[in-house]
């Protein structure tokens, strides 16, 4: 009885009001799980359009008789279709999804317009071909800081790459002619870092900044492939809006073979168009 007595948590009344904010707990705990999140992110967004660039375009296979390669090219803009997603977990955490790819045939003249030059005794003779198809899928997961308007996110993930390069050109070697054909494919996954910053002006105007790296080092397919991008997203209905942006990409990848190195380096810069959904 000393015992009771002494417990302050012992009276009814007070079991009562324990019960009644217990209650209080879990009936506000889904709440504050599932509470808004900053009007900077949606819990799920889709998004369709294209990236308008214009490339400068830079290529060279070694071979047993040599190495070829191309000047610096501006081969006039390419269009690229283009699909990102993103679905927020809680308030601070999610998963981002982006897709492109980069498909481009070069057909030059190699003689009088430089197009193509050599090393040591190698040529090219007439035409040539180059023709370069690049995937490119990247998934992260981002954590996002901050619960205003503005938020800051760091991602990390992984993306998957894959690239097709054909080359086919005559060669002098040595005062002779032979036929260079040589056809390079390959994919890899390479670990993916990302930065990005959202800010709501209202809950229909928002302003976002991101900045990704992709880099794999070693192996018989390598490179690296920069990403930096900036933008408006404009919603005139809740649900349906549309995103402006402007980008640059660096992409620098070889593939070595037993019989020859292909080398591609891209430089995208251009504005992209998309339509999004948001849920």
């Amino acid at each position: 009885m000393l015992l009771l007595r002494s417990c302050p948590l012992a009276g009814p009344a007070r079991l009562t009001k324990l019960g009644a904010l217990a209650g209080a707990g879990f009936l506000l705990a889904p709440a504050l799980a599932w509470a808004e999140p900053s009007p900077a992110l949606d819990r799920f967004s889709f998004s369709a359009g294209a990236f308008s660039a214009d490339p400068k375009f830079n290529a060279s296979v070694s071979s047993p008789y040599g190495a070829l390669r191309t000047r610096d090219l501006e081969p006039g803009r390419v269009t690229m279709p283009r699909i990102t997603a993103d679905l927020l977990i809680g308030d601070s955490h999610g998963l981002s999804f982006d897709y492109y790819r980069y498909k481009r045939d070069y057909f030059g003249q190699a003689a009088g317009s430089d197009s193509f030059g050599g090393f040591g005794t190698l040529s090219a003779v007439g035409n040539a071909n180059i023709n370069v198809k690049l995937d490119f899928a990247k998934l992260s997961y981002k954590w996002w800081l901050g619960s205003g308007n503005t938020v800051f996110g760091l991602g990390a993930g992984a993306a998957y790459y894959s690239i097709d390069v054909g080359t086919n050109a005559n060669v002098a070697v040595n005062g002779r002619i032979r036929t260079l054909n040589e056809d390079a494919s390959d994919n890899a996954v390479a670990p993916l870092l990302e930065l990005g910053v959202r800010h709501a002006i209202n809950p229909d105007l928002r302003l976002f900044a991101d900045l990704s790296g992709v880099r794999k080092g070693g192996g018989r397919f390598h490179g690296n492939i920069y990403n930096a991008s900036a933008g408006v997203e404009w919603f005139p209905v809740k649900n349906v809006g549309l995103v402006l942006a402007y980008g640059v990409t660096n992409i620098d990848l070889a593939r070595q073979s037993s019989t020859a190195e292909t080398r591609v380096k891209v430089k995208l810069h251009g504005p992209s168009a998309f339509l999004k959904a948001r849920f």
